[in-house]
């Protein structure tokens, strides 16, 4: 899906319509994906690692007459001639309920638990709290860490609402302060007040000035605990991440971070 969606963003004058078939493993399974490909025909991407399975599948492909790419073969390829080792075609090896599973799952329970400032109480279990104001992304930042076994929780900085004590007491967990432009911050908080029909938020929430004063008190807290500094405005939730396990990984090794980035 990525590897289909990273191309066809590349054709700006295509409109692409993704039809996702998941666990494909048997033939009875396949038949319903190939009902669905001549009812809609297009350009086929697969994974299937059975080696029948696939066969058969590029067989109708050409009796179609539409192109197919088998995504992992160029990878299998590599991976043999640089390990020189056979290739045992595990079907969803990838899916295996491993240590490495269960411990993402247990991310993800914690990052849900403790999204917006719930639970403070035991922060000090988080292998990283994130800290900002409203729209800095923090949400889907963690749920993307969790995803990959990062244990993340999230506090919004409020104006006039004091902050948990014991976030400023944290130890263990790195703490990363998030910020975006004023103009950013903005245009996403007027969009969600019309999205929402919402008349319970007050003018400063989406006025200019009051915007800036909250990025401000932030880069000030930051700077005065010692915590790192992002700017989301031009980032994608996966670039802020990305950024975000560097910093972690340095925190582990007691490296040193450095703030207003």
């Amino acid at each position: 899906m990525t590897v289909a969606r990273a191309a066809t963003v590349q054709y700006e004058t295509v409109q692409s319509i993704e039809h996702v078939y998941p666990l494909v493993r048997t033939h009875k399974q396949l038949d319903r994906v190939i009902g669905q490909i001549e009812a809609a025909p297009g350009i086929v991407l697969y994974t299937l690692v059975d080696k029948e399975i696939a066969e058969r599948l590029e067989r109708i492909c050409r009796e179609i007459g539409i192109p197919f790419v088998n995504i992992l073969d160029p990878v299998f390829a590599v991976f043999q001639s640089y390990l020189n080792v056979p290739l045992t075609r595990r079907i969803g090896g990838q899916h295996a309920l491993d240590a490495e599973y269960f411990k993402r799952i247990d991310a993800l329970n914690y990052t849900m638990m403790h999204d917006d400032g719930q639970i403070s109480e035991d922060l000090e279990h988080a292998d990283i709290v994130l800290v900002g104001i409203s729209r800095t992304s923090k949400t889907p930042t963690c749920i993307y860490l969790a995803n990959r076994g990062i244990k993340s929780a999230n506090v919004p900085i409020v104006p006039d609402i004091p902050l948990p004590p014991q976030l400023l007491r944290l130890k263990k967990p790195l703490v990363v302060g998030l910020i975006a432009s004023a103009e950013r911050i903005q245009q996403i908080r007027q969009n969600r007040v019309l999205s929402l029909n919402a008349s319970g938020y007050g003018d400063t929430y989406v006025d200019r000035k009051e915007i800036a004063r909250e990025i401000a008190a932030t880069r000030r807290l930051c700077v005065e605990q010692g915590w790192p500094l992002i700017d989301v405005t031009r980032r994608s939730i996966e670039e802020t991440a990305a950024e975000i396990m560097e910093l972690f990984r340095e925190h582990r090794l007691g490296g040193t971070a450095v703030t207003g980035r």
